[in-house]
């Protein structure tokens, strides 16, 4: 014997990569999902002024059929990470869309409005068992150097779906109905159900942990001392917060004079969502290049363009506006919602979770304010009033520029 020890066994890095199947498959599922989530959440907003109509409602009370569902769904962030780390990523994710497209299909057929916004609040409930969920998958189960790709893939798919949301919702009210446009897309919620059940790989790295409400408190505690997450947290907030009440408003504008176009016309405009997919892959995978800090700036300097060109009375200035809010958008969440996974070394979900609670509450907050901007200041209010939180937005980009990467 020579004496020497036996060398020790090399360590398999198991973690997806780019160009597997196993990648394929994931991004398939988790962009069916996003596509769902964001179809099943917004195809109500182009739909507002037909429940004003419908309900006899204002601009402000008819955007409680988001932002009251956004703002459930918000809370129950903040407790989907605890649950799925009981119950496992893939299992929570399918009963969310499962329980989602029901709901949504049931609010096609409410014959009041108290009866509508009580399904849309329970909406809030199960939606919030997939967004958060599946994030941690992703920068749980995904290699490091695809998760940037991975991540704006997944939201991606929520730009697609929000797309598409908004345009067969639109398109559907104008030649048949609201209540058919919701059906549609709580029928189409369930096929996306279908593809995560046959095509989400299993969680190779979850460990189940019981969930604790002190230890839960503390790990949101834990988070908010970070110097970086609170801030990025934040950026979730105005992001969504700019995003939505632009979305929530414009058909408002769009549909009356001098423009007056049709439920059809302005559903085509949400076309422009196509942007968000381009950007959020490509915007994310430039961050993990470049860094996070050098880039997300840019991408409210994008937006904030876009406010300004939306106040023109060019109709073809104002979709270009919206385009480059979206791109800015969907660019700006890829990269802050990547930065959170990879910052949060432990407590991922938790951290997946907190973003997502300041997100949506962005949504239901901001948006709802948004519409007080509406009623009382046209659109000249809403443009000042998105352009004061992207301006926000913008401070804190340039502040995390500052921020040093925690050591590995």
């Amino acid at each position: 014997m020579d004496g020497s020890s036996p060398a020790a066994p090399a360590v398999v890095d198991r973690r997806i990569r780019h160009g597997t199947p196993a990648f394929r498959r994931t991004n398939l599922a988790l962009f069916s999902s996003g596509f769902a989530t964001f179809g099943l959440l917004y195809c109500v907003q182009p739909l507002m002024p037909a429940f004003s109509h419908e309900f006899g409602v204002d601009a402000a009370t008819s955007s409680l059929s988001l932002s009251l569902t956004t703002a459930v769904m918000a809370v129950g962030m903040l407790f989907a990470g605890a649950i799925s780390d009981a119950f496992g990523r893939k299992p929570i994710m399918l009963a969310s869309l499962l329980s989602s497209s029901i709901l949504v299909l049931l609010t096609a057929v409410s014959p009041s409005w108290t009866l509508l916004l009580a399904a849309r609040a329970l909406l809030g409930v199960t939606l919030a068992g997939l967004p958060a969920v599946a994030m941690t998958y992703l920068s749980e189960e995904v290699h490091g150097e695809s998760l940037g790709f991975a991540m704006g893939l997944y939201i991606g798919g929520n730009a697609i779906g929000g797309m598409s949301g908004r345009l067969i919702s639109g398109f559907t009210a104008d030649h048949a109905s609201w209540r058919v446009a919701v059906g549609v897309i709580g029928a189409l919620g369930l096929v996306a159900a279908f593809l995560v059940a046959k095509g989400l790989p299993a969680s190779l790295h979850f460990e189940k942990r019981r969930a604790h409400p002190r230890a839960l408190l503390s790990s949101f505690g834990e988070l908010l001392k970070d110097k970086g997450l609170p801030w990025l947290f934040a950026e979730g907030f105005l992001l969504m917060g700019a995003f939505v009440t632009i979305y929530n408003y414009v058909s408002y504008r769009l549909l009356a004079p001098p423009f007056s176009l049709s439920q059809s016309h302005v559903g085509a405009i949400f076309m422009v969502y196509l942007i968000g997919v381009g950007a959020s892959a490509w915007m994310g995978s430039l961050a993990s290049k470049l860094g996070r800090g050098k880039v997300i700036w840019t991408t409210f300097v994008m937006m904030l363009a876009g406010v300004a060109l939306t106040s023109s009375s060019s109709l073809w200035a104002i979709v270009i506006g919206i385009a480059l809010i979206t791109f800015g958008f969907f660019g700006g969440h890829s990269i802050a919602s990547g930065w959170v996974g990879m910052r949060a070394k432990r407590a991922k979900a938790h951290a997946s979770s907190m973003y997502l609670f300041s997100y949506y509450m962005g949504s239901s907050v901001a948006g709802s304010l948004g519409g007080v901007a509406w009623v009382h200041a046209g659109w000249t209010g809403v443009a000042v009033y998105v352009a004061v939180l992207v301006v926000a937005g913008l401070a804190i980009a340039i502040k995390l520029r500052g921020l040093k990467p925690l050591a590995t």
